[in-house]
């Protein structure tokens, strides 16, 4: 088949490996005009082991292992360690992988077939469902027909939005906000990855390889912005820590401010009761997004990326059935990555100072 696969994320470039693998004519479409390997390091965990290794990729994923979760410990506003977070509390098995998002995004680009086209600063203006293919209008001005279009434009999915409809249809907010902000210059005393907390609100930093980055994290009903807008981000964001200058939140702040590629977002997933019409089909956040509390999307994207590719193999004149298969194997995943993401929160961001007291007895503070 000749497939598109809108987005070049660790989602799209998965199913363009699996796709391209399977004999498809596959090509990625990615809005941005590069890779996009900004954010904090993601986790490899269960099922997505093995797919890792049946992509020949595992070695790879295994020698750019980091461990930048294991370090975070919590501390007070003078900076002294009062708890610590038990890797078996947040990891599923001790073969979890833990690696660098710009890694893992490079170990996946040079994988990718040699017919595979990877075209830059395009993306999808329209989409046209027909029964002999599927048109697609590019914002280049392009017009070309596919066989099937796969949406890998995570949780803002555009190629979502054409098909199924608007994105507040499918959202859940989780309560909470995120930001990451590039923290250049900071020279780390310890091995620890500090994270500070007042009721609703956790701000810290971490540090991997050569990087550092701002993390923060707060409890928020829904804010109607344009997540496009920078500017707007980044005033809600100092507006939550507004008042607050202890330990190092002005500091941090202060990088947020001066970062031209700040992440923000809301703290949300995707809930949607099929993932698949006509001749579009949606993998990863697009699909189902567990959140960053969950730890467990790009499983969840190496894992569709699989099962998809394996359900056209399986079904070559079906699509339906094939699409169809791809949901019912990979749903149980999603189900149970979801599910993970509210415990997260509580024991992240706890609510109130006496709940995060409670948190800080619960757990032991061990030697580093």
């Amino acid at each position: 088949m000749r497939i598109l696969i809108s987005g070049a994320g660790i989602a799209g470039l998965s199913t363009a490996i699996t796709l391209g693998d399977g004999g498809h004519d596959v090509t990625v479409v990615e809005r941005a005009d590069h890779l996009r390997t900004s954010g904090s390091p993601i986790d490899i965990r269960g099922d997505a082991i093995d797919v890792a290794g049946r992509m020949g990729l595992l070695d790879q994923i295994r020698r750019a292992r980091i461990d930048m979760s294991e370090r975070v410990q919590f501390v007070t506003s003078t900076g002294a360690v009062v708890a610590e977070i038990p890797p078996d509390q947040v990891n599923d098995s001790v073969d979890d992988i833990e690696i660098p998002r710009q890694d893992l995004a490079s170990i996946l680009t040079r994988r990718l077939g040699s017919d595979t086209a990877v075209r830059f600063g395009e993306s999808v203006a329209a989409l046209h469902d027909r029964p002999e293919g599927i048109d697609v209008d590019f914002t280049s001005g392009a017009h070309e027909r596919y066989d099937l279009i796969v949406g890998a434009d995570g949780l803002h999915s555009a190629t979502r939005r054409f098909t199924f409809g608007p994105e507040s249809r499918f959202l859940r907010h989780l309560g909470f906000y995120t930001a990451l902000a590039a923290l250049p210059g900071y020279t780390p005393t310890s091995r620890i990855n500090p994270m500070y907390n007042f009721a609703g609100h956790m701000i810290g930093i971490v540090t991997y390889q050569t990087t550092a980055l701002a993390v923060f994290a707060f409890r928020s009903p829904w804010i109607d912005y344009d997540y496009h807008d920078q500017d707007a981000q980044k005033r809600i964001l100092c507006d939550a820590y507004a008042g607050h200058d202890e330990w190092r939140i002005p500091e941090l702040l202060d990088a947020a401010r001066n970062d031209a590629d700040l992440y923000f977002d809301s703290v949300s997933q995707i809930d949607m009761p099929r993932w698949h019409q006509g001749r579009v089909v949606l993998v990863g956040d697009a699909a189902h997004c567990a959140s960053p509390l969950s730890g467990r999307g790009t499983s969840l994207a190496l894992t569709g990326a699989w099962h998809l590719a394996d359900a056209l193999r399986e079904h070559p004149d079906d699509l339906a059935h094939a699409l169809a298969q791809y949901e019912r194997e990979q749903r149980p995943r999603v189900a149970r990555a979801q599910a993970t993401a509210a415990p997260g929160g509580e024991l992240l961001i706890p609510a109130t100072d006496e709940l995060i007291a409670a948190r800080n007895r619960s757990l032991t503070v061990g030697a580093r």
